[in-house]
């Protein structure tokens, strides 16, 4: 079966673009235009028409690939329309009629393009990755993984993997041969760097950080400042400014970007013995969000007496200290300059200061790195597994149990991180990574 979809947005526009894919698209090309398709890859300008009635309906450039050098490495086809509706529209009702076409479900064509070999299952969540960039770190981050980068590092280790198995296999198989000494025991040495690899990869949250947004909390005692604060970082009034202590209940979140990395700002409620039920709740969701968040802005106030935070301060955090046109707030003790920040929010005075120490600690911790990072939680879960799996079989391997269940331990580690590339059990996985993308990709 050949399927089609509208591959631009729905919509009046000044091109809309049509896509096939399929055994029969070279036949269908030519009865929409009456005459033969174009060469392979050399667009031609063709009128397309109903073939019921021979009513010209658009003009437009046609594209034609022929298997296997196109998308999914079958036929294909690119309609380049006028985008009215009522052309798209039209066209559209004509390849409904034909008996040999079908329309694609979303995400169908990148999901021929990893059934027939052409991407694995991290270049095809990459492909989603590039459509959904709202930043150029996104971007940028999401191209690397389409061209292969994530999903060669796993490979590599997958790779490694298959190759200590071997070795450790040939050990139990040929125990009795002329084999050199201990060539199993040997590779282990390996095995266990790879695991500690893994678990870095685990540990840098940098893709996740790119994919969704850093999440800063701003944090601290009640009526210091922390909604003007979020208002000033917003560009406009988010949070509710009041005098009165108590006004922010709830978190307050605001998108933006920093460092060319997409970030979440939350304003969070004053932290303090809480009066009623509400402002309980309140609190509680601000220490939960605090405790979260990637990096946190800890405010206070000039004349707010010292306080312990009930959250700790952490490596990346931020120490704020508001109103400082009203005097001068000496630094505590033990805190780096480079985490102080004396500020004013009626006067603006440290903000631009303060502005530029969170891009460049997002763009530091946060921004896109040389090696690639992590970026989705079905790898993540997958690399978790292998590595429990490699960890019970360095401890088996130490405790000198058979080395036949150390093997086993190394082929389920090598099975998980081929789930992530679609290495093995790529069909199981289909749904679960193509159920967020759009129709006509």
């Amino acid at each position: 079966m050949t399927i089609y979809a509208l591959s631009t947005p729905p919509g009046r526009g000044a091109i809309a673009i049509i896509r096939l894919s399929g055994s029969h698209t070279q036949k269908i090309v030519e009865e929409l235009t009456g005459k033969a398709s174009p060469e392979p890859r050399q667009a031609a300008l063709r009128v397309l028409s109903d073939p019921e009635t021979g009513e010209p309906i658009d003009s437009g450039l046609v594209l034609f690939f022929q298997a296997p050098h196109s998308y999914t490495s079958e036929d294909m086809a690119e309609l380049h329309i006028h985008g009215g509706v009522a052309i798209v529209d039209c066209i559209l009702e004509v390849l409904s009629r034909f008996k040999e076409l079908r329309p694609a479900e979303p995400g169908e064509f990148t999901r021929l393009a990893v059934l027939n070999g052409r991407m694995d299952l991290t270049q095809a969540e990459a492909v989603a990755d590039m459509i959904d960039a709202e930043t150029v770190a996104q971007q940028k981050q999401a191209f690397r993984q389409m061209q292969g980068a994530l999903g060669e590092l796993y490979e590599g280790w997958r790779q490694k993997l298959a190759l200590s198995l071997a070795h450790l296999e040939a050990d139990i198989e040929f125990a009795d041969e002329d084999l050199p000494g201990g060539i199993g025991q040997a590779v282990l040495g390996e095995v266990a760097i790879l695991k500690d690899e893994i678990a870095a990869h685990i540990l840098d949250d940098r893709g996740r950080a790119l994919r969704h947004g850093v999440e800063i909390a701003i944090i601290g005692a009640p009526n210091v400042g922390k909604s003007s604060v979020l208002n000033y970082l917003a560009g406009r009034e988010a949070a509710i400014v009041s005098a009165r202590a108590g006004t922010t209940r709830d978190v307050v979140e605001v998108s933006l970007t920093l460092g060319g990395v997409p970030a979440v700002l939350a304003d969070t409620a004053g932290i303090r013995e809480a009066g009623d039920e509400i402002e309980r709740e309140g609190v509680r969701r601000a220490l939960k969000r605090a405790t979260e968040a990637d990096i946190r802005l800890h405010v206070t106030a000039f004349g707010e007496p010292a306080q312990e935070d009930e959250v700790r301060f952490q490596e990346g955090d931020i120490y704020v200290v508001n109103k400082q046109d009203l005097g001068t707030t000496p630094r505590p003790s033990g805190l780096l300059a480079a985490d102080f920040y004396e500020i004013s929010v009626e006067t603006g005075a440290g903000m631009p200061a303060l502005i530029a120490a969170l891009n460049t600690r997002v763009q530091e911790n946060f921004g896109l790195a040389e090696r690639p990072a992590l970026t989705r939680t079905r790898h993540r879960n997958a690399l978790q597994e292998g590595g429990v799996a490699l960890k019970r079989g360095l401890e088996r391997a130490s405790s000198g149990v058979e080395l036949e269940l150390v093997a086993e331990d190394l082929r389920l580690a090598m099975r998980e991180i081929g789930r992530i590339t679609g290495a093995v059990d790529v069909e199981s996985l289909l749904d679960i990574v193509f159920r967020d993308f759009c129709i006509g990709k």
